[in-house]
C-alpha cells in the first residue's frame, strides 16, 4: 500500500511539486491551528474548574477613614478608589497599585463605591 503511494508520488510531474509543498504546509498549519484552538478551550474549562478567588486581608488600622463610609473589614471584599479619581478597582489591579497610599479610599462593596459616586474601572477584571 505504502509502496504504491510512493510510486505514484515519484511519477507525479516535477513541475507540480512546489504546489504540493504549499498544499502540505497549508494542511499542517491548519491542523496545528485547530489543535491549539481545542487546547485553549480545554485550558479555560480547567481554569474555571480550579478558579481561585482572592479575598485581600487588609488590617483595619491601615484603612483611612472617610466621612460617611465605614471601614472595610479584613474579611470583606475590598474595593479601592482614589480621592482624585472617579473609578474604583480591586486592590491587585494596576490602577489601584499606582495610586498613592494617602489618596486611596477603601469600600466594602461595589454598591458602597457606586453610592459614593465611583464607577468600575474597565481595565480591572473581576469587577
Amino acid at each position: 500500500m505504502i509502496q504504491n503511494i510512493l510510486e505514484k508520488i515519484k511519477e507525479f510531474p516535477r513541475e507540480y511539486w512546489n504546489d504540493l509543498f504549499v498544499i502540505g504546509v497549508i494542511l499542517v498549519v491548519s491542523l496545528a491551528s485547530f489543535g491549539l484552538g481545542r487546547l485553549s478551550v480545554l485550558y479555560t474549562e480547567k481554569e474555571e474548574e480550579f478558579a481561585i478567588s482572592y479575598v485581600p486581608q487588609v488590617p483595619s488600622e491601615s484603612i483611612p477613614q472617610v466621612a460617611g463610609v465605614e471601614a472595610a473589614t479584613p474579611t470583606a471584599q475590598v474595593y479601592v478608589a482614589s480621592k482624585l479619581g472617579s473609578k474604583y478597582h480591586l486592590p491587585w489591579c494596576s490602577g489601584a497599585q499606582t495610586m498613592k497610599e494617602e489618596n486611596k479610599i477603601y469600600f466594602n462593596s461595589k454598591a458602597e463605591a457606586e453610592a459614593a459616586g465611583y464607577t468600575p474601572a474597565l481595565n480591572c477584571k473581576g469587577i
